[in-house]
């Protein structure tokens, strides 16, 4: 391997740095955007259960602001919704947004090494050839060797780069699709809670604890009137 690194030239460090950076992403995002961490299932039927008992309170809040990113969602609507349900409504679509950053914190590092890495390694196949049209032009075609080092430097750059790019842009993908499906379904859970604290839905519906049913609605709550 680490002939390989020496082989490939100058661009195989970026490279190797990248490809570090890459799989650190990968493995903090993959364990940050756990579904039981982000949405937890059961969290609305809990703050239910407070509010039917009385029992919300500074510190239930605090537990459930720092339980998941849901809770900071559902805190900032039980903050303000004695205010009526369009000022709860807005509060939870501004907890949503710095959420929702949250979530796609280092998505677009990790986009970006998967759309330069290819780059990096077309650039050090120029050089590579570089090299090699260097070597003829003062050597001639007689030095094998010095002609074999720069065509490696070329292919060893090409295919790092691809090395790279392709599993770091397979997770990039990835992980967008997760984050759109966790804030789907953040983005229901607050709609229920909107809903029973506001009596537009039967507050004894086992159903709705159990997450069947379910409204549709934009990432911006901009549909639910």
């Amino acid at each position: 391997m680490f002939e390989l690194l020496v082989a490939g030239g100058v661009m195989m460090i970026p490279l190797s740095l990248g490809s570090i950076l890459a799989m650190a992403i990968i493995i903090e995002r993959y364990w940050s955007l756990r579904r039981e961490r982000v949405s937890p299932k059961h969290l609305v039927a809990r703050v239910w259960a407070w509010a039917k008992k009385g029992t919300i309170s500074k510190k239930n809040l605090q537990v459930l602001r720092t339980h998941s990113p849901l809770g900071v969602i559902l805190t900032a609507g039980l903050l303000n919704h004695k205010h009526g349900r369009e000022v709860m409504k807005e509060s939870i679509r501004d907890a949503g947004r710095s959420v929702i950053l949250e979530l796609e914190k280092f998505i677009d590092v990790l986009g970006t090494i998967a759309a330069v890495s290819p780059l990096m390694g077309l650039l050090g196949t120029v050089i590579g050839m570089i090299r090699v049209f260097s070597i003829i032009t003062t050597q001639g075609v007689g030095n094998a060797e010095a002609l074999a080092g720069g065509i490696s430097e070329a292919l060893i750059t090409t295919a790092a780069g691809l090395v790279v790019a392709i599993p770091a842009y397979i997770f990039f993908r990835f992980f967008q699709r997760r984050i759109d499906e966790l804030v789907g379904s953040m983005q229901e859970e607050a709609l229920k809670l909107v809903e029973i604290l506001h009596g537009e839905r039967e507050n004894d519906n086992a159903d709705l604890f159990n997450g069947i049913g379910g409204l549709k609605c934009s990432i911006e709550l901009e549909e639910t009137n």
